[in-house]
């Protein structure tokens, strides 16, 4: 069984993000990348399977520069046995991503894609679902708990709703996305860091694949939010109530 990971290179999370100069980007020549958290949870899912003997092979793919070459290491380091790099210079918007990876995983043909349920900058939480849209195929999405059958035929994914656990079963392929629960993210090894800076990530132009996609993602404007006014403390519970009403009466 194969499982194709598709990762995307962010600012680290604990990085604070400022606008750019132009006003439509982030400032980011001179902050820390990582892969994307929930892309490591991915990952780490997909890796877990491969110990376990239920996968034969992990894939990760990435779009963008040069530059991604480092996550993409990364995930080299930590277990995955090939990785991908489309090269495209433009910022692309989820469904021309989703377009993108809909022909790798033709080409790849994977039992199972396993991705985030979405990246902490634009915060889209729509790759997942429209790859599956796509291929036409099943999909499970937040998941926090992936178990195979005995055959690999189908898989069950437990995730979080509103009213607590729920539980589906899908045959395979189908695409799947993780949520935070669902794992904890393993750190790479030293031998393993040294080791992956010898693997090879193949380089596919972006003009070189089958697919028909327009950038619909126009960004107006990136700003700072409006800085919040201090917090008081009030002397009793009366006149928090009092506060409350105020406030309602301010809004209604």
């Amino acid at each position: 069984m194969k499982i194709i990971v598709p990762i995307k290179r962010v600012i680290d999370h604990a990085v604070r993000v400022r606008p750019g100069k132009d006003g439509r980007s982030v400032e980011a020549a001179s902050a820390t990348m990582a892969i994307n958290p929930f892309c490591e949870i991915a990952l780490e899912e997909a890796v877990r399977l491969k110990e376990q003997g239920i996968a034969d092979e992990v894939v990760t793919v990435s779009i963008g520069g040069n530059e991604i070459q480092e996550q993409l290491r990364a995930s080299l380091a930590v277990g995955a046995d090939r990785a991908i790099l489309i090269e495209s210079e433009n910022a692309l918007d989820p469904l021309s991503i989703a377009h993108i990876l809909a022909d790798i995983v033709r080409q790849e043909e994977p039992a199972i894609v396993l991705l985030g349920k979405q990246a902490i900058d634009s915060d889209d939480n729509q790759v997942g679902q429209m790859l599956a849209g796509l291929l036409n195929w099943p999909q499970a999405t937040f998941a926090s708990q992936v178990t195979l059958d005995e055959n690999s035929e189908n898989v069950q994914v437990v995730r979080e709703v509103d009213g607590g656990l729920e539980t589906l079963r899908l045959p395979l392929p189908a695409v799947i996305t993780t949520d935070l629960r669902l794992n904890e993210p393993r750190y790479a090894r030293l031998p393993d860091i040294m080791k992956a800076r010898k693997k090879t990530i193949e380089v596919r132009p972006l003009d070189e694949l089958n697919i028909g996609m327009t950038n619909q993602l126009d960004i107006l404007a990136i700003e700072e939010p409006e800085q919040r006014s201090g917090a008081a403390i009030l002397p009793s519970v009366d006149a928090l109530i009092n506060q409350l009403k105020t406030v309602n009466k301010v809004i209604s």
